[in-house]
C-alpha cells in the first residue's frame, strides 16, 4: 500500500538520496529491518523565509517496489491506411493533435509553412546577426512553433483542458528529463526542445503520419458548409475531409484568409508592453535573500501582478537565467520575447511586463472592426521598428528613466544579440499603455522595492502575448459553428496560452474529431 510523507529539505541536501531515505524512514516510522521503497512525486521551492527550502512530497511502500509504468508509445499502432485528418501547423498544438489522433486510429497529415528544427536555425541566426526576417521561418514559424526556441515552461492554470500528466509523459518518452513529472514549475530549455520536437516528428512518421515542411496554406475551397480542399503556395491542391487549424498566434495571413472566405472570426482582448531585463543576481537577492545563491538553488524567477483602472498589469513569460530574442515575423516590425537554456545560466533574467488591452478600450481610441486588436498590435510593432535604423536592434530605456519619463544617457549590458539603442519608450509606445505600465510598475515597486532599479533595461515591444483574434468553435463538438469540418486549435485560435495548454487543446480536438465521426456514423447507421 502506497503512503505519502512531506519533507522540508535544505538545498545542499536535495541530491543526498541516503539522507532523504533516512528522513522518509523516520517520518513514516518504518522499522530498519523493513525494506523501504520511495519516490518523489512533487518538488517545489519555498523561499518565503530567509532560508530557502525544497518541499518534497514523497510516495513510499514497504516491502514491495513500485511497478514499472507502461509507456504511452507502447499503445501506438500503425495508421498508414487509416482515415486522414489534415493539420495546419507543426507547433505544440499541431503535434499533440497528431499524437492523439494516432492513438485514436487516424492518420495525421501536417502542413507546415516553415522548416524543420535544424534548417530553421539558419533563419534564426539571420535574424539575430543580420536583421533579416524570413516571414515563414523565424522564432514563431517552423517546426515546434514559438515553443521550440523558448524556455519550454510547462505549467498552466488551465488544469481542465486536457490530460497534463499524459502530455508530460509523452515529452519524457521523447527525450525530456523525468524532472518535469515532479517539479511544481517544470521547464525543458530551448537547447533541449529541438531534439524532443524532432523525436516527436519521428514518432508521427514511424506510425504512418506525414509532415510536409515549406508548405504554406494560401486558400481554401468551401462547399455546402464544409471545406473540401486547400490550396498551397506551390500551387498544389489537396482534398480534405477534416481540417485542424493549429497555426499559432502570429499567423496573421490565416486570419485574413478566413475573413476573405466569410468564415467568422472575432477581435479578442490581448496584452502589450515591454520586456524587462535585470541582472540575475539581483532577482536571486530579491527572491532568496542571496545575491550569490546557494548550490542547488535554481536561478530565481518571479510572478508580479497588479490592477490599474480594473485592467491587469503583470509579468509574463518570465525567463530566469535567460536571453531576450527578436520575435518579428515580418520585415518592418520589432517584437521581443524571452527564452532560457535548460541550465538557465545566463547572467540576466528577463520577463514581459504588459498590460491588458480590451476591445472596448481600443474602440475608444479609434480602432474598429474585426481586426481592431490586430491592427493596433501591428501599428505598435511598426512604430517601434521605425524608431530604429532598419535592423532588428531594439529601442530600450533604463527602467527608472522610463518611470521618470526621461532619456537614458546609457543602457545596461543586455543579452539581446541584435543590440539595443537608447530611445524614449514613453514617447514611442501609445500614451494610454505607457500610463498604465508606469502606474503598474510603481505599485509593484511598493511591494518589491528592489525590482525598480537603474540596473534594469526595458525593451520594446512585447506584443505577442496571445492571439489578437479568436476563431470561434462549438463548446462541445469543437468545430467552427459555420464549417462542420474545421477545427480551430491552440493559441492561434484563442484557446491556449503556452506550450502545455496548447498540447492539451490538441488532445481535446483529436477526441472531438473522433466523437463527431462516431456520432455521424451512428446517425447514418454506418459501422
Amino acid at each position: 500500500m502506497e503512503k505519502i510523507v512531506e519533507l522540508k529539505i535544505l538545498p545542499d541536501q536535495i541530491d543526498d538520496l541516503s539522507y532523504i531515505a533516512s528522513r522518509v524512514r523516520k517520518k513514516s516510522r518504518t522499522k530498519n529491518h523493513h525494506k523501504l521503497y520511495w519516490r518523489i512525486i512533487r518538488r517545489s521551492i519555498d523561499a518565503r523565509q530567509r532560508q530557502a527550502f525544497y518541499l518534497l512530497r514523497i510516495e513510499y511502500k514497504i516491502g514491495e517496489d513500485f511497478a514499472a509504468a507502461t509507456t504511452l508509445l507502447s499503445t501506438f499502432s500503425s495508421v498508414t491506411s487509416a482515415p486522414v485528418v489534415h493539420i495546419i501547423g507543426a507547433g505544440p498544438a499541431g503535434y499533440f493533435v497528431a499524437l492523439e489522433l494516432i492513438q485514436l486510429g487516424y492518420k495525421p497529415i501536417i502542413i507546415e509553412r516553415g522548416k524543420d528544427v535544424r534548417a530553421r536555425r539558419r533563419d534564426l541566426k539571420a535574424i539575430q546577426q543580420e536583421g533579416i526576417v524570413n516571414p515563414d521561418s523565424n522564432y514563431c514559424f517552423g517546426e515546434g512553433g514559438a515553443g521550440t526556441y523558448s524556455d519550454g515552461k510547462l505549467y498552466t492554470r488551465s488544469q481542465k483542458r486536457g490530460n497534463i500528466e499524459k502530455v508530460l509523459r509523452l515529452l519524457v518518452e521523447h527525450g525530456a528529463k523525468e524532472d518535469i513529472l515532479i517539479d511544481a514549475h517544470p521547464h525543458i530549455g530551448s537547447n533541449k526542445l529541438p531534439g524532443i520536437i524532432q523525436s516527436i516528428r519521428e514518432t508521427i512518421e514511424n506510425y504512418g503520419g506525414e509532415i510536409h515542411f515549406g508548405s504554406k496554406l494560401v486558400d481554401i475551397q468551401l462547399d455546402d458548409g464544409k471545406i473540401t480542399s486547400i490550396l498551397l503556395a506551390d500551387g498544389k491542391t489537396i482534398q480534405v475531409d477534416t481540417l485542424v487549424l493549429a497555426t499559432g498566434h502570429s499567423a496573421r495571413d490565416i486570419f485574413y484568409l478566413l475573413n476573405k472566405n466569410e468564415i467568422e472570426i472575432e477581435a479578442k482582448d490581448f496584452a502589450i508592453g515591454v520586456r524587462i531585463e535585470h541582472p540575475q543576481p539581483l532577482v536571486d537577492l530579491i527572491q532568496y535573500g542571496q545575491e550569490q545563491r546557494e548550490l542547488n538553488l535554481p536561478a530565481a524567477s518571479y510572478k508580479l501582478t497588479t490592477q490599474v483602472d480594473d485592467l491587469g498589469v503583470f509579468s509574463f513569460c518570465m525567463c530566469p537565467g535567460g536571453l531576450v530574442v527578436p520575435a518579428a515575423t515580418a520585415p518592418g516590425e520589432i517584437v521581443v520575447n524571452g527564452m532560457s537554456l535548460s541550465r538557465r545560466d545566463s547572467p540576466y533574467a528577463n520577463s514581459g511586463f504588459v498590460t491588458s488591452i480590451s476591445c472596448e478600450e481600443l474602440e475608444v481610441h479609434g480602432y474598429t472592426g474585426t481586426f481592431k486588436s490586430l491592427d493596433f498590435q501591428k501599428e505598435v510593432e511598426q512604430k517601434v521598428f521605425s524608431a530604429g535604423d532598419g535592423s532588428q536592434a531594439a529601442p530600450a530605456q533604463r527602467l527608472t528613466d522610463f518611470l521618470a519619463r526621461k532619456s537614458s544617457s546609457e543602457l545596461n549590458p543586455s543579452s539581446y544579440i541584435p543590440g539595443l539603442f537608447s530611445a524614449d519608450l514613453h514617447e514611442i509606445l501609445p500614451e494610454f499603455v505607457v500610463k498604465r505600465l508606469i502606474r503598474g510598475l510603481r505599485q509593484i515597486g511598493l511591494k518589491v522595492p528592489a525590482y525598480i532599479t537603474h540596473k534594469a533595461n526595458i525593451i520594446a515591444v512585447e506584443s505577442r502575448t496571445s492571439s489578437p483574434i479568436k476563431i470561434p468553435r462549438n463548446r462541445t463538438t469543437c468545430h467552427h459553428p459555420q464549417v462542420a469540418n474545421l477545427y480551430p486549435c491552440g493559441e492561434g485560435a484563442g484557446y491556449a496560452g503556452g506550450i502545455l495548454s496548447a498540447c492539451m487543446d490538441g488532445q481535446r480536438i483529436a477526441k472531438a474529431i473522433l466523437g463527431n465521426h462516431q456520432e455521424y456514423a451512428k446517425l447514418n447507421h454506418e459501422d
